[in-house]
């Protein structure tokens, strides 16, 4: 097949089939440092787009192989809401996927357009990044086409815009690089933002495959840091790299206190609490003074108020 790939399984959204709108190259409206991809100039156009009957047949033949996919996954090698025909291939996918969530992984970068706005509330998950709340950070990391290099205050404003119109899972992903948004406070300048836009959640990772530029990861603890700074929002650590020795002796007190400002994943549970903080937490699980709700394939542990 030549638009479909996977299933993947991912820890994220779970078991996964992705589509490629530009199977060939890469084509995106940014060049960020920490691509994965090779570098390239940004562009706003991709070249020899695929047909969306294409693209839906081999879906269909996929769904037949693959039973238990959890999501249909709309992604690129780069910008997926580049593809001009998004808006029906969007509405074809719908028809035909069944129990699965459609989601897509997007930069972000169109969503004030309100055609954007009004293809992505179609679709059940919507992922966009937002890496940093300052132009300078934002030009310096992402590295724009020229002709959007001065909007991020529009893309933020498009974000909290489509907020208010998108009644499915809205998820913002920050991609933490060494030395560039790394700092306290771009991170509080951050929440400002992410408070406006009020996404279901958030994810936060760092460099885990090697990039386009040379740039480095941040630390387990770093991202454990800076996340701490993000207020009343679920909070997802993707990165858990050099996480040992990082485990916290805490009381029951402690663990309730520590849940209230800021619900903990699973994962977040095994690397953080050390394994005598384990047990109190599960002990708080059953008594039901801890809660837990699923967002998009994450569990979320938090505090339950009497």
């Amino acid at each position: 097949m030549k638009y479909i790939f996977g299933p993947v399984n991912s820890r994220r959204f779970g078991l996964s089939l992705g589509i490629d709108l530009s199977p060939d190259q890469k084509i995106c409206n940014f060049d960020c440092l920490y691509c994965e991809l090779e570098p390239a100039k940004p562009t706003d156009k991709i070249l020899n787009p695929p047909n969306v009957d294409e693209i839906v047949k081999e879906v269909k033949e996929a769904l037949k192989k693959y039973k238990d996919i959890d999501v249909i996954t709309i992604t690129s090698n780069g910008e997926p809401t580049l593809y001009k025909d998004l808006d029906k291939l969007v509405d074809e996918l719908n028809k035909i996927k069944d129990n699965k969530k459609l989601l897509i992984l997007s930069n972000g970068s169109l969503i004030y357009k309100k055609n954007i706005q009004k293809t992505l509330s179609k679709i059940d998950i919507v992922k966009l990044s937002l890496d940093c709340a300052t132009k300078s950070c934002f030009k310096k990391l992402d590295r724009p086409l020229k002709s959007i290099s001065i909007d991020l205050e529009k893309i933020i404003n498009g974000m909290i815009e489509f907020r208010k119109i998108y009644k499915g899972t809205l998820i913002i992903e920050i991609l933490v690089v060494k030395g560039i948004n790394d700092k306290k406070e771009e991170f509080e300048k951050l929440n400002d933002v992410l408070q406006k836009i009020k996404p279901d959640r958030v994810d936060i990772g760092t460099i885990d495959r090697p990039p386009a530029y040379r740039v480095e990861p941040v630390s387990f603890e770093k991202l454990f840091e800076l996340s701490n700074y993000l207020q009343n929002i679920p909070i997802n650590i993707v990165s858990r790299k050099d996480s040992k020795n990082f485990e916290k002796e805490l009381n029951e007190d402690e663990i309730l206190n520590t849940l209230k400002h800021r619900p903990f994943t699973h994962d977040d549970i095994k690397t953080v609490f050390s394994k005598s903080s384990i047990k109190k937490f599960e002990k708080l699980l059953k008594e039901k003074k801890i809660g837990e709700k699923k967002i998009s394939n994450v569990t979320f542990y938090y505090t339950i108020d009497k």
